[in-house]
């Protein structure tokens, strides 16, 4: 199984990049390819630039990138209760294309934060929003207080810790 791991923030440092990555690591036989974010630059998103200059090749890239997979663990990062900017505006320019950009692939859901909501407001949001987008989202899972709880790429909470397995089982079972 072909999983693509994407943490949705263009942190160098993305603790959304390490829980995806780990989480995709324990999906069952899978083959991993980590998204880089910050390899997908497009301006921001604009009816006036997009009728003057098209779509930009980065937000056909990210949907290639997608419908080359068999799954998608995304990790998303949250900034005052939504999307980090970045991941938002490439969606949106990927939707233009394709408004079901997620090509009806399974999905495990994450996000995690410093605070103890785990970024769960940006979770629910894509837990409403994403499904409809073409996204089957079959498991979702929030890290509370990514410092306390991750370290040596795992999470550290066995409770924690197995929850997240239990999720990443989900995503390969057909």
């Amino acid at each position: 199984m072909k999983v693509l791991a994407i943490g949705a923030s263009t942190s160098s440092a993305s603790i959304n990049r390490q829980l995806a990555l780990h989480a995709a690591s324990l999906v069952p036989g899978a083959e991993v390819t980590d998204l880089d974010l910050r390899t997908l630059e497009a301006p921001m998103f604009s009816v006036d630039l997009e009728e003057q200059d098209g779509i930009p090749e980065a937000a056909q890239r990210f949907l290639d990138t997608i419908r080359a997979h068999d799954a998608i663990v995304i990790s998303l990062a949250e900034h005052n209760g939504s999307y980090s900017a970045a991941f938002k505006n490439l969606y949106d320019w990927t939707s233009r294309i394709e408004y079901r950009l997620w090509s009806d692939k399974p999905m495990l859901l994450l996000a995690t934060s410093p605070g103890e909501r785990g970024a769960s407001g940006v979770l629910a949001l894509a837990g409403t929003l994403f499904p409809r987008m073409g996204a089957e989202v079959r498991a979702t899972f929030s890290l509370p207080s990514f410092q306390d709880h991750f370290a040596d790429g795992k999470i550290t909470d066995s409770e924690m810790a197995a929850d997240l397995a239990a999720a990443a089982s989900k995503l390969a079972a057909s």
